[in-house]
């Protein structure tokens, strides 16, 4: 028998356990290009771990719908993943503390347009999920030659609903 969990609305707040909110909320930190641009600087902790390097990938996932079943977490130990949506839609977020190596009870969000997070390195997470086409990203990560996933199926799985 599967568990229901209910989206939450994602803030920096609500999310910090699991990684960086990246957006534009407060005012910017710079002004540059002759004061036609505002530049929020350095808005997230990336982490490539000692022999890897940053990356970026184009994902191009399927969209899902609400309620949502989740069935498998994933988790990168050697670096963090930044989901930077090509859109502007919204997408689910599902992410978990770890308790002995395998994910505890997940929690789910529901980012806004102009939202990008950035996952911790190490910590467990849902696919990307897209709830609208396209479901194209652009995603910083750790390129290395080391194993960098790690994967559980969630038996019974979760609902996930809005």
């Amino acid at each position: 028998m599967s568990q229901t969990i209910k989206c939450e609305a994602l803030t920096a707040a609500a999310f910090d356990p699991f990684g960086d909110v990246i957006d534009c909320a407060g005012d910017p930190d710079k002004i540059i290009n002759a004061g036609l641009c505002g530049r929020y600087h350095d808005r997230a902790a990336m982490d490539f771990g000692a022999d890897g390097r940053a990356g970026i990938s184009l994902f191009n996932a399927t969209p899902r719908s609400l309620p949502y079943t989740l069935d498998l977490m994933e988790r990168h130990p050697e670096g963090s993943q930044a989901f930077i949506p090509m859109t502007e839609h919204g997408f689910l977020v599902t992410v978990a503390t770890d308790l002995n190596g395998r994910p505890d009870t997940p929690r789910a969000f529901l980012t806004s347009a102009g939202q990008v997070i950035n996952i911790y390195a190490n910590t467990w997470h849902g696919v990307l999920t897209p709830l609208q086409s396209p479901g194209l990203f652009a995603v910083v990560d750790r390129i290395g030659e080391t194993p960098n996933l790690e994967e559980v199926f969630l038996d019974p799985p979760y609902v996930v609903v809005s």
